[in-house]
């Protein structure tokens, strides 16, 4: 079969700095940096120290870089109530919103009401959350996020385990014909994400790897470029979803 970027069962990978690992003295420099480097969009961590041990920040955060990028944001709504956060998210110039399903008593309606609202709809899952928890919703997101460290705090290493629950997500996806996103948010760094791609995920968030590195274009380019090459592979040789290392 001739595979390409058009047949390929899963999209092209995306770099995604995280800005939880940024210098908040000097957020537009930083932003800038990424985006110069090949970041595709920015994800914003959202958290309120409730759903999560930490307190992040809220969407004033995201308002104020608005004007100074025109990247695609990624709300991460690591909060309790993640319906409340909506609007404000909305207003701050969030362009897709990802809540958590251990967070939201009905989550159907939560997706309904985000594409009504014209935003993108992604939605997260803990570490210890089975994929059986999104069965009747995985066809209504745009974005399933897999988190890969246990959520809160930044600079945790990957939990191995996860790779099989990204094989065992996009295996799903594939079968169901769904050509979707796969997030992974925790851990991503120049060692695992060839790995991580190899899974089945394409959308590599990353917060230490890109704003933790002294040289934030460079760190961006690079782990794009480690993406790219998995990703490639995988065309080359036809995509087999049990496969993690080439």
């Amino acid at each position: 079969m001739d595979l390409s970027y058009d047949t390929f069962p899963m999209p092209p990978p995306k770099i995604v700095p995280s800005i939880l690992s940024a210098d908040f003295r000097k957020l537009s420099e930083d932003v800038k940096r990424a985006e110069r480097g090949g970041a595709d969009m920015l994800h914003f961590d959202i958290m309120d120290g409730h759903f999560v041990p930490n307190i992040s920040f809220g969407p004033m955060i995201m308002k104020a870089l608005r004007s100074e990028s025109s990247l695609p944001f990624i709300a991460h709504l690591m909060v309790e109530r993640p319906e409340d956060f909506v609007e404000p998210v909305i207003s701050a110039g969030g362009n897709i919103i990802i809540f958590h399903v251990e967070a939201c008593r009905y989550p159907l309606r939560l997706v309904d009401y985000l594409r009504r609202r014209g935003v993108g709809v992604g939605i997260a899952l803990n570490p210890t959350t089975p994929l059986s928890a999104i069965k009747y919703v995985v066809k209504y997101a745009d974005i399933i996020l897999l988190m890969t460290v246990e959520p809160g705090f930044g600079g945790q290493e990957f939990i191995p385990e996860m790779m099989g629950k990204i094989k065992s997500l996009r295996s799903l996806m594939i079968k169901q014909g769904l050509w979707k996103d796969i997030a992974v948010d925790g851990g991503v760094d120049f060692t695992n994400v060839s790995s991580i791609v190899y899974a089945g995920a394409n959308v590599l968030i990353a917060g230490t790897s890109t704003f933790g590195q002294s040289d934030v274009e460079e760190a961006v380019k690079k782990l794009k470029m480690i993406a790219l090459e998995a990703y490639n592979a995988l065309i080359e040789r036809g995509f087999n979803v049990s496969r993690i290392k080439p």
